[in-house]
């Protein structure tokens, strides 16, 4: 595909990008003055503008996202930067709730809050950016954006679209903005600017700790360590059909994707085929394991960056391991405590954990999800199962026979979000997340019961 990369000449900005903090905070500031008079209309016709503007671009975004960042595949981010752009919701979002009685009306509505200072991970950075814009500006807010200096480019130029789609559609210029250059000093300028109302922390625990610090709301997404159960009464060939869609998608840089298989061991073997059959290199042996331990961990036991977001192909050869046909997804047999299981390997590569019986896959799974509170899968025809896995796991997002990609509404039911707040609370993000409850009372009548 032939890109046209003269915005990435820094001498070519325009809409939307700024080269000092004050400047893009201030523009921001402006523009979400002007912006605050609109209509809830006016704004869903705003953020429809945004959606047919990216639209035209997914494919271009997605190719210069895979070369900027160097991880994931261009087929799967068009996917996700459709599913982001269609299925986020927008000012449908904001309910309102009434409650009336003898002694009057009391109305709950959701305000903006502001400006708000968006963070963004490398291995998200545009599906991220455009999920949360949307619903940031269906709350009726402005927004800095902070992408991760490992996809500053195609962030900038993400920005200018949806900056310029804007100013086409109402004649606002910069209410979304984000900078030219950023580092870890320019994102903690923009959370303590005073004129930032929010901020907004998709990625890893030291800018989450440095948000939590700024003073201001903050809605944050911690890590995860996404785990599926597959017990005896599973449909097996779903459930590996599921396991390597949600474990192989974009290379499994997603928060959500499986990043280990606790099995029942009377149904692990037959498992085991139905992975191969789809497109799984599966590893039984020592000598291969260690190649790929090596390969694919540093000597403290922490991801090699350099195999972050590759193909399962690639990291076969990175590890010195011949295979002669396409894989989509490395299981590899081994045990919970092996640091595959520990360690959110951001990669095709999970481990399959045999256990005994379901009691001990639930502790199982429990143990290697750590707490985060994330993501969980499972597979399994017992009504009772599931129910009491969802209790027991507790996380944010939870699937049910199905790939960890229904949870964010691929292929599913509910709404689209990228920003999967666990630190927070919130869980998977919208409109009504980036919004202020407000509390309106009236005496005496509006109740007609």
């Amino acid at each position: 595909m032939d890109i046209n990369y003269k915005f990435f000449n820094n001498e070519e900005l325009k809409s939307g990008v700024f080269s000092s903090v004050n400047d893009a905070v201030l523009a921001a500031v402006g523009a979400y003055n002007q912006y605050s008079k609109f209509t809830l209309n006016e704004r869903q016709e705003i953020i429809d503008s945004i959606k047919k503007k990216l639209l035209c671009r997914v494919e271009e975004i997605a190719y210069m996202t895979v070369e900027e960042t160097g991880m994931g595949n261009v087929h799967d981010k068009i996917e996700k930067l459709i599913l982001a752009i269609k299925k986020t919701p927008g000012i449908e979002d904001l309910i309102t709730e009434v409650r009336t009685g003898d002694n009057g009306m009391t109305l709950y509505e959701l305000s903006s809050y502001g400006v708000i200072c968006a963070i963004h991970p490398c291995t998200n950075p545009c599906a991220t950016l455009i999920s949360n814009t949307i619903g940031m500006l269906a709350a009726g807010n402005g927004v800095v954006h902070c992408p991760h200096p490992r996809a500053i480019k195609v962030s900038k130029y993400v920005t200018e679209i949806i900056s310029i789609a804007i100013r086409e559609r109402c004649g606002i210029d910069n209410l979304v903005v984000t900078l030219n250059e950023n580092s870890i000093t320019c994102t903690n300028e923009i959370m303590t600017h005073p004129d930032i109302s929010m901020v907004v922390t998709t990625g890893g625990n030291n800018v989450l700790r440095q948000a939590m610090a700024s003073g201001k709301k903050v809605i944050g997404a911690g890590p995860g360590n996404p785990t599926t159960i597959v017990d005896e009464t599973a449909d097996i060939k779903k459930a590996a059909r599921d396991i390597v869609r949600g474990a192989s998608f974009d290379n499994n840089i997603m928060c959500i994707s499986e990043k280990s298989i606790v099995a029942v061991s009377s149904i692990a073997d037959l498992l085991v085929e139905e992975l191969v059959r789809n497109n799984v290199y599966y590893v039984d042996n020592d000598e291969e394991m260690l190649k790929l331990t090596v390969a694919t961990l540093t000597r403290d036991m922490t991801l090699n960056k350099s195999l972050e977001g590759k193909s399962a192909n690639e990291i076969l050869k990175a590890a010195g391991i011949v295979c002669e046909r396409d894989i989509k997804l490395i299981v590899v047999n081994t045990i919970k405590q092996h640091p595959f299981a520990t360690v959110e390997m951001l990669m095709p590569l999970v481990p399959l954990i045999r256990v005994k019986n379901f009691e001990i896959a639930l502790d199982s799974a429990l143990e290697i999800e750590q707490g985060f509170r994330h993501t969980a899968t499972i597979h399994s025809q017992s009504i009772e199962r599931l129910n009491v896995a969802a209790k027991v796991m507790q996380t944010a997002v939870f699937v049910k026979n199905g790939a960890s990609l229904v949870g964010i509404g691929c292929n599913g039911e509910g709404d689209t979000s990228f920003t999967i707040a666990t630190i927070t609370g919130e869980g998977t993000t919208t409109a009504r997340h980036f919004a202020r409850r407000r509390r309106c009372s009236l005496t005496n009548g509006f109740s007609i019961r």
